[in-house]
């Protein structure tokens, strides 16, 4: 994540049809100094958030992140959004969640990771199974929106679930000591 990121991200985080699946950031209104200086915490912080970006253009298209990380029961939470609409159901949402998670089970060395999606959001629940996320519970009724209910799914994946990481490790070398 970068700091010229936060002005992209402020216009997602005011779009409703962008907000609304993602849960709470809908209930706000975002202005650009806040955006700011939540991406400057980050960076100094050593947060793991990152910018998703489509490599052919180098378009800022989305953001990825890994919070409540947990290193004594190595878990956390992922979230991500790819927040320009040209760029949605294009794969590029299961692509960074792939990278994220080959980043937190292969760097962080963690073992499971879990996310929550709205039953509504059926999109994005399709692109977690696909990627190995498992429906773990679901909380009834979980959240008012527009004067309809609807249920909160959690999901996770566990690190010997993954397969599909983009980290190449080094060959260990067989003269070495």
């Amino acid at each position: 994540m970068a700091s010229e990121d936060a002005a992209a991200q402020a216009r997602w985080e005011n779009d409703l049809a962008i907000t609304i699946p993602l849960g709470d950031e809908a209930y706000m209104v975002t202005g650009l100094d806040k955006v700011q200086e939540q991406v400057a915490g980050a960076i100094k912080n050593q947060s793991h958030v990152f910018s998703i970006v489509d490599l052919e253009s180098d378009h800022l298209i989305g953001r990825g992140m890994l919070f409540s990380v947990n290193y004594v029961n190595r878990s956390a939470m992922l979230g991500i959004v790819i927040g320009e609409p040209e760029f949605q159901n294009r794969g590029y949402g299961v692509d960074a969640t792939r990278l994220l998670l080959d980043f937190a089970f292969n760097l962080l060395n963690l073992n499971s990771v879990m996310l929550g999606a709205f039953a509504f959001n059926e999109r994005a629940i399709a692109a977690y199974r696909k990627v190995g996320f498992r429906e773990i519970g679901r909380r009834r009724e979980a959240r008012l929106i527009g004067g309809r209910y609807h249920d909160a799914i959690l999901m996770d994946i566990l690190a010997c679930e993954f397969t599909g990481g983009f980290l190449k490790l080094p060959e260990a070398s067989a003269t070495a000591a």
